[in-house]
């Protein structure tokens, strides 16, 4: 019985720090400036990453899927497009960086796996932009020509896209994922023992 409640505890956490995440992606906003402006600039990570350190990687991942299942109900502008790669990388970003610190549960470790995260996510953007996400954009969505020209206004050296997700895209997922860690890093001291109520196998420590 006390397993079962504990599951549904965690159930539940898990679903309300998705529902949070869903809510700040809707907070989403562009920087036209420095990238493109149908690429917005969040934190929703933020909640799958506290989460993954403190129910463990997989609930990150279902957070992450939450968040992106709740803007495909209330409509997607990308056809879902965007969504698989917002759940693609945040994936890429919170498992590492729960992995990390469940072999250790110290500050040291939370922040190396925060770091390791946000480069995961960062390099893992080129790949998959490159090989999947563009191209189905490009199919749906007037061609790589229309989405190189949006590069291009900004730099007119970005003639190709591998040089338009090395310049900005990568750079641009790096600083999206460490500034969700930098937010992590302030608040989760203060709610962790709040969430982790919701696992008792999860163990209070003296570093964290």
């Amino acid at each position: 019985m006390k397993k079962e409640i504990s599951n549904v505890r965690w159930m539940t956490v898990t679903a309300l720090m998705g529902a949070l995440a869903a809510v700040l992606e809707m907070l989403n906003f562009p920087i036209p400036a420095l990238i493109p402006g149908f690429i917005k600039f969040d934190v929703s990570e933020m909640p799958a990453l506290i989460s993954s350190f403190a129910l463990g990687p997989v609930s990150g991942m279902c957070v992450c899927l939450i968040k992106n299942l709740v803007k495909l109900v209330l409509g997607s502008s990308t056809a879902g497009v965007g969504e698989l790669s917002n759940f693609i990388l945040g994936c890429a970003f919170v498992v590492p960086a729960g992995l990390i610190y469940k072999s250790r549960k110290t500050k040291t470790t939370a922040m190396i796996g925060s770091v390791v995260g946000a480069v995961t996510m960062a390099l893992l953007s080129v790949v998959s932009n490159y090989f999947v996400i563009y191209p189905i954009y490009a199919k749906a969505f007037g061609g790589m020509e229309a989405i190189i020209g949006a590069y291009k206004a900004i730099d007119p050296k970005a003639d190709t896209l591998m040089y338009c997700l090395l310049r900005f895209n990568m750079p641009f997922t790096l600083i999206k994922g460490l500034a969700s860690a930098g937010i992590t890093a302030v608040v989760y001291k203060h709610i962790s023992p709040i969430i982790k109520k919701a696992d008792p196998r999860a163990t209070h420590t003296a570093s964290e």
